[in-house]
C-alpha cells in the first residue's frame, strides 16, 4: 500500500466510536447494575480483586450459609456502600437465604450475559437471534480442566454433539456475504482432548489428541461445519500448532479448507507465527483461516514468566500489543488467499485499520470480524452495516465450570489497560484512535522481598531446541554406560576396591557403571586430607570462595542437560524432575555464596565509650555430607555448598543408588577451583563409610538427609564423645515426612485435584515432601474422589527417558517390594479406590494407588511409605481436618486448597509444619523463595535455601576490647 490510509482509518474509527458509545443500558436494568459493578471494579483495584475472587468461588458454595459467609468475608469492609450493605445484611441468619439467592441470581445473570446457554440446545434460540441480525457465530464449549482420559472422552462426545446439534437446529446466516461460508462454526481447545497435555512430549501428545480430534474434523467435513483451534497459554503454543499441522496433513484432510487457528497478537513472536502458517498453507495447497486476537491470558503469562524466571513472552505494554495487531493485519492481508483473516477485537482503532487496509487491497469479501458474545453490541452492528461479515464468539456450558471464562471476561473489562477502561476515563477520540505508540519499559517488578541472586529458570521443554538438547544429552550419556568410577581422595583416584553396580531402574539389565566402594581406611584418609586442607580454604575468604562456587554454578548450568540425563538413568527421574534437580543445585551454589559473604562480615555489638565489641563467625572444620538418592544432585550439592561457602572442607558420601551424579558434582567443584582435599568423594556402604565419618573425632559437622531411622541413629552416635574429639558435633538432619493436603469444600477442584496428583505421584511419590494423605472437607468429597480416581487412572507410567512419563519406576527392587507390601496390607484394612497401570517388563514399577476409608491409625496413614500411594480421608469441618493432619510424628510439609479467607488464616496459624503451601503443590520448593525443612521428627536444623542455613556450619565468637588507658579512650573503634 503506497497511499496514506490514516485519514480513512480516523474517519471510520469515529463512526465506530459513536456506535460503541450508544451501548449504555437502560437505568436500573440488570445490565445497568452490572455496568455499575464493573465501574466500581475499574476504579478500585482492591475491590476488583475481591469481586473476581468471589465470582470465582461462588459456584462451589453449596449452601446459603456458605454464600452468606463468603460475602461477609470478602465484602464487609473496603467495598462500595451498596455491596458493603449486602455484606452486613448477610450476618443475621434469617437474611442469609435471601441475600444468598439475590447474589447468586445476580452473578448468574451476569454470567448469562456472556454465556447464552448451558447446552447447545439451550443456546439455540439466542444463536437463531444472531442469524436474524445477519450475524454468525463460533461456539466454544466451556468446562472443567481435563484431568483424566474419561473427561477427555466426554469433551470429544460433547464436541461431536455440538456439531450435530448446530447443523441440524441452528445454522448461521447463508445469504449475501455469507454465501459459501460454512453455516456452523465451532472452536476447540486441544488440551480438552487429552489429560496429559505435556509440551515436552509433542509426538506422543499429538498422536493421543488426534485420536479424538480427527473424527471431529471428519464429522465437520461431512456436515459442512468449520472448526477453529483455539490458543491457550504460551507454553502450549508450539504443541497446539504441531497437532494442528499433523491433523491437516492426513490424506483425507489435506483439502479440507474449513479450518482455522488463532494467533495471539500480544505474543512477541506473533508475526513469525503468521509467516509460518502461510508457508504451511502454501505447502499443503489448501487455505486456512487465522483468527487474530489480542490474547486472553496477558496477566497470567506475566505471572508464569515471573515465577519461572523466564522471559515474558507477551508485550508488556498495551500499545505494543495494539501495534503488533496492526503489523499482523498487514501480514495476514498480504498472505491472502493462502490465509483468510478473521479479526477478533472490540477496539475501534484496530477494527478501522483492518477495514481500510482490506478495502484498499480489494479483500473485503475475504475477511471477517469477531467479537465476544454479550459485549460491544453497538460496535458489532456498525461493522455489519459497513458490509463486513461479523461473527460472535459464543461460549456454551454449565455456569459452574464456565466461571473461569467469566472471570477472564471480567478481567478484560476491568483491566487497567482495557479498551473499556480507557474509554470510561474520558479519553478524547483523538487519543483513542491515535496510532499505537509503545512506551519503554514493562511491568514494574513485583514488590516482594529482594533476592540476592536470580534463580536458574526451569528448562523450556515447550521449545523444540530444548527438547533436542535433552535428547542429545540422553544419547551422549548412553555412550558412557559401563564405565568405572573411582574414589576421589585428595589428589588420588582409588579404583582397586570392591565395586557397586549401578543399574537403570526402568530396565535393570542396563548397567550404567561400576563404582568403587570406600573402606574405613579410605574414610580415615579423606578426613585427614580435609583436616590438613582446612586452614588454607578457611583463610581464602568468603569472596574468593564465593567466586569459585559461582564458577561451579556456571559449569553446572553449561552441562545441565548432560547432568539431567544422567539422573534420568541413574535415579529414574523424569525430564522435568531431573532438570529441576540441576536448577536447584545451581541455585544453592549461588545463593550460599552470596549468603556466606554476608555472614562473613563482623557483627558490631553495643560498644560504650572505651570498649569495642563485635561478633564474628568462623567455619567449624570438616563436614561429612551424607546424601540421599531421591535428589541426587540438588541435596548433596546444597549441603556441600553450605559447608564450602563458609570455609569448611567437605567429605561426600553419596547414596549407594546414586553415586555417579555425585562424582560429576565433585569434578565440577574441583574444575571450578575447590582444592582437591577440600572436597572429596567416598561412596560406599553407610554401615562402613557413613559410620566412620559420623564417629570420626575430627569431623565437626554432619549434614544428613534420609530416613528417620538412620537420622536418629546419626544423632545418637554423634552425641557420644570419642577419644581425640575436641568439640560437640553439629548434626543437620532432614528425615522425612507423612504430609497431608486439605481440600476445603469451597476449593477450586481443577486446581486442587491437579495439585494433589502432582504432589502425590510426581517422581512416583519418592519425595520427603510428597503428599501421602489427602483430607477432604464436607460436600467436596464426592467430586474430589471421582475426579481423583479418573485422574490417577490416566497417569502415564513408564521409563523416565520418555518425556511423556509422569510416574517412573521406584528406585530399587527392595523399594518396590516394600511399597507393594503396604499396598497389599491396605487392601485388607481399607478400600482401594483406584490403582493405575504399570508397564510390563523387569522395571521397578509400582502402579499409582489410592485408598479411601482409611483408619487414622492404619499403617497407610502413619508410615512414610515413600512411594506412589495416597490415603484419602473425609471430615466435616476444618477443625477436624487440622486435627487429623497434625496427627503424625512428622511435620515437614502440608497443603491447603481453599478460597475461604477465614480458613486460610486458621490453617496458617494452626497447621504446624515446616513448609505450608496454600493453593499450590506441596512439592517443588525453590531456593531463596521456600526455605525448606521440617519440624517434629521430620528433622533438626535450619531451613535449606534460607537465610539461616549457613549458621549451622559456623561457630560464633565474640571479641571485646577495652580501649581505655588511664581514663583516656580513643574515638570509637580506634583501639591499638
Amino acid at each position: 500500500m503506497t497511499r496514506d490510509l490514516e485519514p480513512e482509518i480516523q474517519a471510520l474509527g469515529r463512526r465506530l466510536l459513536k456506535a460503541d458509545a450508544e451501548r449504555e443500558p437502560i437505568v436500573l436494568s440488570p445490565r445497568w447494575w452490572q455496568e455499575r459493578l464493573l465501574q466500581f471494579a475499574t476504579g478500585d483495584p482492591a475491590f476488583r480483586v475481591k469481586l473476581l475472587r468471589f465470582v470465582d468461588v461462588l459456584p462451589a458454595l453449596r449452601s446459603a450459609s456458605a454464600v452468606a459467609d463468603h460475602i461477609r468475608q470478602y465484602f464487609r469492609e473496603d467495598a462500595p456502600a451498596l455491596v458493603e450493605a449486602g455484606a452486613i445484611l448477610s450476618s443475621p441468619p434469617p437474611f442469609r437465604p435471601v441475600v444468598s439467592r439475590i447474589v447468586r441470581e445476580s452473578v448468574y445473570a451476569m454470567a448469562h450475559r456472556f454465556i447464552p446457554g448451558e447446552t447447545p440446545e439451550g443456546a439455540v434460540d439466542r444463536l437463531q437471534d444472531l442469524r436474524g441480525h445477519n450475524i454468525a457465530y463460533t461456539v466454544d464449549l466451556l468446562g472443567e480442566a481435563t484431568l483424566s482420559e474419561a473427561e477427555a472422552d466426554t469433551y470429544a462426545r460433547r464436541y461431536a454433539d455440538l456439531i450435530t446439534t448446530l447443523t441440524e437446529r441452528a445454522p448461521g446466516p447463508a445469504a449475501g456475504f455469507w454465501q459459501g461460508v460454512p453455516p456452523v462454526n465451532i472452536s476447540i481447545k486441544l488440551s480438552a482432548l487429552y489429560a496429559q497435555f505435556e509440551p515436552a512430549a509433542p509426538h506422543v501428545v499429538s498422536a493421543k489428541v488426534r485420536e479424538r480430534l480427527l473424527p471431529l474434523l471428519r464429522l465437520a467435513k461431512e456436515r459442512g461445519a468449520f472448526v477453529n483451534v483455539d490458543m491457550e497459554q504460551f507454553v502450549y503454543k508450539d504443541l497446539v500448532h504441531g497437532i494442528f499441522r499433523d491433523a491437516l496433513t492426513e490424506p483425507d484432510l489435506r483439502a479440507f479448507a474449513d479450518v482455522g487457528i488463532v494467533v495471539q497478537a500480544y505474543l512477541k513472536d506473533a508475526e513469525d507465527t503468521i509467516r509460518s502458517l502461510e508457508a504451511f498453507a502454501r505447502e499443503r495447497g489448501t487455505p486456512i483461516s487465522v483468527r487474530l486476537v489480542k490474547g486472553a491470558y496477558w496477566e497470567e503469562e506475566g505471572i508464569i514468566a515471573d515465577q519461572n524466571d523466564w522471559a515474558v513472552p507477551v508485550y508488556e505494554d498495551k500499545a505494543a500489543t495494539d501495534a503488533s495487531f496492526e503489523r499482523c493485519t498487514d501480514l495476514l492481508l498480504a498472505a491472502s488467499p493462502h490465509l483468510r483473516a478473521a479479526f477478533g477485537t472490540h477496539n475501534p482503532r484496530s477494527i478501522a485499520q483492518a477495514v481500510v487496509k482490506a478495502r484498499a487491497m480489494g479483500l473485503e469479501s475475504n475477511i471477517e470480524f469477531q467479537m465476544l458474545f454479550g459485549m460491544a453490541d453497538g460496535l458489532r452492528d456498525t461493522v455489519v452495516e459497513e458490509g463486513f461479515r461479523t461473527r460472535v464468539y459464543v461460549p456454551v456450558g454449565a455456569i459452574i465450570p464456565g466461571m473461569a471464562y467469566l472471570v477472564r471476561r471480567l478481567l478484560e473489562n476491568t483491566s487497567n489497560q482495557s479498551w473499556f477502561v480507557r474509554e470510561d476515563r474520558d479519553a478524547t477520540p483523538e487519543e483513542l484512535l491515535a496510532p499505537p505508540e509503545p512506551v519503554d519499559g514493562g511491568w514494574a517488578p513485583y514488590p516482594g522481598a529482594p533476592m540476592p541472586f536470580t534463580n536458574l529458570p526451569p528448562a523450556t521443554f515447550h521449545h523444540a531446541g530444548t527438547r533436542i538438547a535433552m535428547n542429545d544429552a540422553l544419547a551422549s550419556v548412553r555412550l558412557g554406560f559401563g564405565t568405572t568410577q573411582p574414589l576421589l581422595i585428595g589428589d588420588t583416584t582409588v579404583a582397586d576396591r570392591e565395586m557397586n553396580e549401578v543399574r537403570y531402574p526402568a530396565d535393570p539389565s542396563v548397567l550404567l557403571g561400576r563404582v568403587a566402594k570406600g573402606t574405613v581406611d579410605d574414610a580415615e584418609a579423606a578426613v585427614q586430607h580435609a583436616v590438613n586442607a582446612f586452614p588454607a580454604w578457611r583463610d581464602l575468604g568468603a569472596t574468593a570462595r564465593g567466586d569459585i562456587l559461582r564458577r561451579a554454578a556456571s559449569l553446572l548450568e553449561e552441562r545441565r542437560f548432560e547432568l539431567a540425563a544422567l539422573m534420568v538413568y541413574e535415579s529414574a527421574k523424569p525430564w522435568r524432575e531431573a532438570d529441576g534437580d540441576v536448577t536447584e543445585a545451581v541455585d544453592y551454589l549461588r545463593y550460599y555464596a552470596q549468603e556466606a559473604e554476608r555472614l562473613a562480615q563482623p557483627v558490631p555489638m553495643h560498644s560504650p565509650r572505651g570498649e569495642t565489641n563485635a561478633m564474628w563467625r568462623e567455619p567449624r572444620g570438616v563436614a561429612a555430607i551424607i546424601a540421599p538418592w531421591n535428589f541426587p544432585l540438588a541435596i548433596i550439592c546444597g549441603m556441600t555448598a553450605g559447608a564450602l561457602s563458609t570455609g569448611n572442607c567437605a567429605v561426600l558420601k553419596p547414596a549407594e543408588q546414586s553415586p555417579l551424579i555425585a562424582a560429576r558434582l565433585v569434578e565440577v567443584l574441583r574444575d571450578a577451583g575447590v582444592p582437591t582435599s577440600a572436597v572429596q568423594y567416598i561412596p560406599g556402604p553407610g554401615s562402613v563409610v557413613g559410620r566412620t565419618l559420623v564417629e570420626h573425632p575430627q569431623v565437626e559437622t554432619i549434614a544428613f538427609t534420609g530416613s528417620k531411622e538412620v537420622g536418629l541413629g546419626i544423632i545418637e552416635s554423634a552425641s557420644k564423645l570419642r577419644p581425640g574429639q575436641r568439640n560437640v558435633k553439629r548434626v543437620i538432619a532432614e528425615m522425612g515426612g507423612k504430609n497431608a493436603v486439605i481440600i476445603d469444600d469451597d476449593a477450586d477442584l481443577d486446581q486442587a485435584v491437579a495439585g494433589v496428583v502432582g504432589s502425590a505421584f510426581g517422581y512416583a511419590g519418592q519425595k520427603c515432601s510428597a503428599c501421602s494423605r489427602l483430607i477432604v472437607v464436607g460436600s467436596a468429597y464426592d467430586d474430589v474422589v471421582a475426579r481423583l480416581a479418573a485422574a490417577v487412572e490416566s497417569l502415564v507410567v513408564g521409563p523416565p527417558h520418555q518425556p511423556a512419563t509422569f510416574v517412573p519406576p521406584v528406585i530399587s527392587a527392595d523399594a518396590k517390594a516394600r511399597i507393594e507390601r503396604y499396598i497389599a496390607g491396605g487392601k485388607q484394612t481399607a478400600r482401594l479406590l483406584v490403582q493405575g497401570a504399570r508397564p510390563a517388563g523387569e522395571g521397578y514399577y509400582v502402579a499409582p494407588t489410592v485408598f479411601v476409608d482409611v483408619a487414622p491409625d492404619d499403617a497407610l496413614a502413619r508410615d512414610e511409605i515413600f512411594g506412589p500411594v495416597l490415603s484419602v480421608f473425609h471430615v466435616e469441618t476444618m477443625s477436624e481436618a487440622l486435627k487429623l493432619a497434625l496427627d503424625s510424628e512428622f511435620a515437614l510439609t502440608g497443603g491447603l486448597y481453599s478460597r475461604n479467607p477465614r480458613n486460610i488464616d486458621l490453617v496458617q496459624r494452626e497447621f504446624g509444619v515446616g513448609n505450608l503451601y496454600i493453593n499450590r503443590r506441596i512439592t517443588g520448593a525453590v531456593v531463596g523463595r521456600h526455605p525448606f525443612g521440617g519440624l517434629g521428627l521430620s528433622g533438626v536444623g535450619e531451613k535449606a535455601g534460607g537465610p539461616d542455613y549457613l549458621l549451622q556450619f559456623l561457630r560464633p565468637r565474640a571479641v571485646s576490647e577495652n580501649t581505655a588507658r588511664r581514663g583516656f579512650a580513643p574515638e570509637q573503634g580506634g583501639g591499638i
